[in-house]
């Protein structure tokens, strides 16, 4: 099937980067998007948004474009939604504008516009309160839909457009879309690369101090330091035993009383004096103007005449742990931003700490949208498994966050809305609704809150119609998921795991970067996150990683037997190349992932 977005692609095929042959219509094409974006942006009354009054537009593509590649629900999507009617914010041939640096639109003009603090994102429109479909207007305007305009370029059409009209009848709120209304216009840039996406997460998280909180060593596990861990005695305090013997002073042999000697956890010894020897247990104080330490088994004892004999040539300091051996007081022991593990727990304990300064772990709100989802049993008549409620959970909580029990409100633009502001967390994931369908309510109710956008789609597959929003300046950030589940993952680790570290105050982790044992077919324009499993070098090779199969939008087959996801840029990658690794928040794949995976 071909429409005026190109031909149409089967689920499942491969994208491959155009010819020679459409260089020129390709330039052509580009132009034509440019100049179309400058109409888009340049006019005063539309406020740089398409739209009268600075609001920003949305809309469903002429061809309804589906996630990634083209990949039906069926197989355990959160909701068939995410695969009718995502906006492409590529020309018709799939060509990305070349200016990514600046992905969002520009400053509104609108006098009334709330100003951003960051110079790439843009502020959803103050637009009267949006509850859903069962919802009455609250005011007595009315609205109309504006003329169409279409403007022809390099063979395709414009999405058409409507604005209200002062004196006309409001239109309905997206819940009450009948199939033969036209979608709310999405912007017409194009969206951020990967890279960039990330980077705005990553800043967004890190964009105010982090608070301090003193957690008891039994609760500060898999907290992040807040401050650098300073040692508040030398390590050891005193002069300790390394192993169970004989502290001597002076040459042998030496003599020594029976007894039990020194123990561990007792006041100071007298000195030492010459020529004589005591027992001493590991840990036990030693004497001062002690030798040495004779281990037990080194060491030959004459019980008769009382006397000691070494087996071994006896080196001064020999199995003597000195005071300050492994720090001084003052000294740094781990840095801010260190992850407190049960080593850095004893570390402190032995350092002298009952408490640890830590930033708090981040809230995060779950809201899983969509009526199609089951929560128990099998799928029938056309009702699906929430495969999202379940693992969005665990996944957070394995990435540093406290996380709530995930509510669903199924399509319920009003429970959504409610959820929304009456959440007390740093974060609120929602999944499913992001893309422009009749029953796809974040953005209306983004809009309605006069939200701030950072992030509205991504160059990235699957997952491109994923979206970044802060609520309000002392609000929480919300995360808007795809719906299918790999496509969801993606976001995840796309716009929710740079946010929480930064939120967190993990330092940022250098990427890293592994061979591939194999070719991987990329999209034209986008990155592509392939699940991919590590491998060990044979034979004295590298190690290098794995692509799996069952890698499409709406599968987890793939993602459950990795323990990484490739980033693979666009046109993809041959065998035996280099890519950007994105570690899984889990142990390594085990043994049963060989075989029908890969």
């Amino acid at each position: 099937m071909t429409g005026s977005d190109g031909p149409h692609r089967e689920p499942g095929s491969d994208f491959r980067p155009a010819g020679p042959a459409s260089e020129r219509a390709r330039e052509e094409e580009e132009r034509a998007v440019e100049q179309a974006l400058a109409l888009v942006g340049g006019s005063d009354r539309t406020g740089g948004s398409g739209r009268p009054g600075g609001r920003p537009s949305r809309s469903q593509d002429s061809q309804g474009h589906q996630d990634s590649q083209g990949h039906q629900g069926s197989q355990g999507h959160q909701g068939p939604r995410d695969s009718q009617g995502h906006q492409d914010p590529r020309d018709s041939q799939g060509h990305q504008d070349p200016r990514d640096e600046n992905p969002n639109p520009g400053p509104s003009s609108d006098p009334h516009a709330r100003p951003s603090r960051d110079p790439h994102v843009r502020r959803s429109s103050d637009s009267p309160s949006y509850d859903g479909p069962d919802n009455d207007p609250r005011d007595g305007r009315t609205t109309a839909s504006a003329t169409t305009a279409s403007a022809t370029a390099a063979g395709t059409t414009a999405a058409t457009a409507t604005a209200p009209a002062p004196g006309s009848e409001r239109p309905p709120p997206p819940g009450r879309a009948t199939p033969g209304d036209s979608a709310k216009p999405r912007p017409t840039t194009p969206p951020p690369s990967w890279n960039r996406a990330r980077a705005v997460a990553d800043r967004a998280g890190r964009g105010g101090p982090a608070a301090t909180i003193r957690l008891p060593l039994d609760r500060a596990l898999g907290h992040v330091l807040a401050e650098a861990l300073g040692a508040l005695t030398d390590l050891p305090s005193f002069d300790t035993s390394a192993m169970d013997g004989w502290a001597v002073a002076g040459p042998g042999p030496w003599a020594f009383e029976a007894g039990a000697g020194l123990l561990a956890g007792r006041g100071p010894a007298a000195a030492l004096p010459d020529g004589t020897a005591v027992r001493i247990a590991t840990g036990a104080r030693v004497p001062p103007d002690t030798t040495a330490v004779i281990r037990s088994e080194h060491a030959q004892v004459d019980d008769v005449r009382g006397l000691l004999h070494a087996r071994r040539s006896v080196v001064t300091g020999q199995d003597i742990r000195p005071r300050g051996q492994e720090c001084r007081s003052g000294e740094q022991l781990v840095p801010a931003g260190t992850v407190v593990t049960p080593a850095v727990l004893g570390l402190a304990a032995a350092a002298g700490y009952d408490a640890l300064p830590v930033v708090p772990r981040p809230r995060v709100d779950v809201l899983v949208l969509g009526d199609e989802l089951l929560h128990a049993g099998l799928p029938h008549d056309g009702l699906i498994r929430d495969a999202l409620g379940p693992m969005l959970g665990p996944w957070l909580r394995a990435l540093g966050a406290e996380v709530s029990g995930a509510r669903r409100l199924g399509d319920d633009a009003g429970a959504l809305r409610d959820a929304l502001t009456s959440s007390d967390a740093d974060l609120i994931v929602t999944t499913g609704g992001t893309a422009a369908g009749p029953v796809d309510h974040v953005h209306p109710v983004l809009d309605a809150l006069g939200a701030e956008l950072l992030v509205d789609g991504v160059a990235v597959r699957p997952g491109h119609p994923m979206l970044l929003a802060r609520l309000s300046p002392d609000g929480p950030y919300l995360v808007g998921l795809p719906g299918n589940p790999l496509a969801a993952v993606s976001g995840l680790l796309t716009l929710a795991e740079p946010l929480l570290a930064g939120i967190a105050g993990r330092p940022a982790q250098d990427p890293y970067r592994a061979l591939v044992h194999a070719e991987v077919h990329g999209h034209p324009h986008d990155t592509r996150l392939v699940p991919v499993v590590h491998r060990p070098g044979r034979a004295g090779g590298r190690d290098h990683v794995a692509p799996l199969r069952y890698n499409g939008p709406a599968m987890l087959r793939g993602i459950a037997a990795a323990d990484g996801l490739a980033v693979v840029p666009p046109g993809g990658v041959r065998s035996g190349t280099e890519v950007e690794i994105l570690d899984l928040p889990w142990a390594p794949a085990t043994p049963w992932t060989e075989g029908c995976f890969t």
